[in-house]
């Protein structure tokens, strides 16, 4: 029998009676999970935390939750959730040995979760109102991507010679007991900053920005990073995120049990290039954000226009040893 895909985005089926990866009906409005799974609340203490919404509302941690039916659950996204707990436990020499689709499919289950939540927020917002909830076609059809490639982790989908994602992990002196933890809802990027690793991760780019940063990740390859250099390295990725100009397009090809899935070039017919023009003033005020634990101000990490401020490279364009960076973590 061939497998089933679900696309919640058809009928912008948002609804707790429904799985949120099956699309199977519930039976009541209790069969949830967490969007922020315990084992990682319960670490760093995050379940009466704050999370604010895109519309500016605060929720805890606790209180993001999923529709999911118990046999989902049960059968796929608690061994997944098993496996990456054991993982994140030990830390880098154990996370680097996952599967990295399992990490995507986890991170990418984290976010969705997150989305799910924003949408259902606007749809009640929108409804008070006495209005139709808007939301842009692009990005309905890369979230209705992503939740595509999510199905793996239930049903047997096969990605033909490529992978949907970049996904980059390094070993950083972090603080102990850190949750540092990024995303970017519209270009469907995500960082993690704990234990002794970082995690970068462009759920939605066919490999796209891990080509684009080729040059400075062949030097930093295998290095550990001071955490001012990961968060460098955070705000490159979500810059360039954003600068990716192309929405991803599939083949999907039903076959007996499995679905296989083919991407069509990224370039397709346009001669354009795949990211737009890189503004180190934008990209700067980007890198602000990320440091802002350190204090640096736009002005000084512009001070020279044409070479932002970079505790990854030297002048020369050498790697700079974390252990002569003389700030703090």
């Amino acid at each position: 029998m061939p497998a089933q895909i679900y696309n919640p985005f058809e009928q912008f089926n948002f609804s707790n009676r429904t799985c949120f990866l099956s699309g199977q009906a519930l039976s009541s409005h209790e069969e949830k999970i967490q969007v922020f799974p315990a084992w990682l609340m319960s670490s760093y203490n995050l379940a009466d935390q704050s999370f604010k919404l895109l519309d500016e509302s605060i929720a805890t941690y606790k209180d993001l939750k999923i529709p999911c039916a118990a046999k989902i659950n049960e059968e796929y996204l608690e061994p997944l959730e098993a496996e990456i707990a054991a993982a994140f436990g030990i830390g880098f020499d154990a996370v680097k040995n996952v599967d990295e689709l399992k990490l995507f499919q986890w991170a990418g289950k984290l976010l969705y979760g997150i989305l799910f939540n924003e949408v259902q927020a606007g749809l009640k917002q929108q409804h008070a109102q006495g209005q139709e909830f808007n939301i842009s076609q692009s990005l309905i059809h890369k979230f209705s991507q992503l939740h595509l490639m999510l199905q793996s982790i239930n049903q047997p989908v096969v990605f033909e010679d490529f992978r949907p994602f970049s996904l980059l992990l390094f070993k950083v002196n972090n603080e102990a007991d850190l949750f540092g933890y990024r995303d970017e809802i519209n270009t469907l990027t995500f960082s993690l900053r704990i234990k002794d690793f970082g995690l970068i991760i462009c759920l939605q780019d066919n490999g796209a920005n891990r080509i684009y940063h080729k040059d400075v990740l062949e030097k930093i390859e295998g290095q550990t990073l001071h955490p001012i250099q990961f968060e460098e390295l955070n705000a490159r990725i979500f810059y360039s995120a954003y600068l990716f100009n192309r929405l991803p397009e599939y083949h999907i090809l039903p076959a007996d049990e499995n679905t296989y899935i083919e991407a069509m070039p990224l370039r397709g017919m346009s001669s354009k290039p795949l990211f737009d023009f890189w503004q180190n003033k934008t990209y700067g005020q980007v890198l602000e954000n990320f440091w802002k634990k350190w204090g640096f101000l736009l002005l000084e990490i512009i001070k020279d226009p044409e070479n932002p401020m970079s505790f990854l490279l030297d002048a020369d364009g050498n790697f700079i040893n974390a252990a002569g960076i003389g700030l703090p973590l």
